[in-house]
């Protein structure tokens, strides 16, 4: 029962320090201000509006990157759990989950009025939701991923977002391109990807996290 304590804490905490809400108003933001660069053509809004808010959603998955590991680790909170026998693997897991609860279903939840705003229509909008879904819990894993890497780091929240916006290409190109695909070979792709940084991240972050303790 440790696994739902600990995503139960961690969830808790993003909600104090606004974690479920700054996502969707920094992608409904984004939304509303992408016209004003691009200007009112609904054809170009409808065309370029959904890579954008892949994009957005790639940058709002960073907004709490700093919060994830180094707070925990600077508390000694990683230490004790390691002295209660808990492993770094599922620490990692549970920071995971709580990740994405934080930031995932608002995000999903923000693209309905984001859609009115850059003009979508319903098949897009659909595409972007399936997407959405197959693609945050990667967003979230790269972001736990990052933390860990970086946690104790100097400047580690600019540095994260460095780190993070190259390796999240695939997504970005899987991601934009599911919005037009009707075959579905993107969310397949998309879908691929996501599983196997779910899979990979909770061993390298509980690594990176043994690393910084020694």
């Amino acid at each position: 029962m440790i696994l739902p304590a600990l995503i139960a804490r961690d969830s808790a905490r993003a909600w104090r320090s606004g974690g479920l809400w700054l996502p969707l108003a920094f992608l409904l933001l984004v939304a509303a201000l992408f016209p004003f660069a691009v200007g009112p053509d609904a054809a170009l809004l409808s065309r370029t509006g959904g890579g954008m808010l892949w994009i957005a959603a790639l940058l709002a998955s960073l907004l709490p990157v700093d919060r994830l590991v180094a707070p925990d680790r600077d508390a000694g909170v990683l230490d004790q759990l390691a002295l209660r026998g808990i492993g770094d693997e599922v620490v990692a897991l549970a920071k995971l989950v709580a990740h994405w609860i934080s930031f995932g279903p608002p995000l999903m939840l923000a693209a309905f009025p984001a859609a009115a705003l850059l003009k979508l229509d319903g098949q897009t909008l659909l595409h972007l939701e399936i997407g959405l879904a197959l693609g945050t819990p990667a967003l979230a894993a790269l972001g736990l991923l990052i933390a860990a890497l970086t946690a104790g780091l100097r400047s580690s929240g600019a540095l994260a977002g460095l780190l993070a916006l190259p390796l999240a290409i695939p997504l970005l190109i899987f991601g934009a391109g599911s919005l037009d695909d009707q075959s579905g070979a993107a969310f397949k792709f998309l879908a691929a990807v996501s599983l196997l940084l779910i899979a990979i991240t909770p061993f390298a972050a509980g690594a990176a996290i043994r690393a910084g303790r020694e």
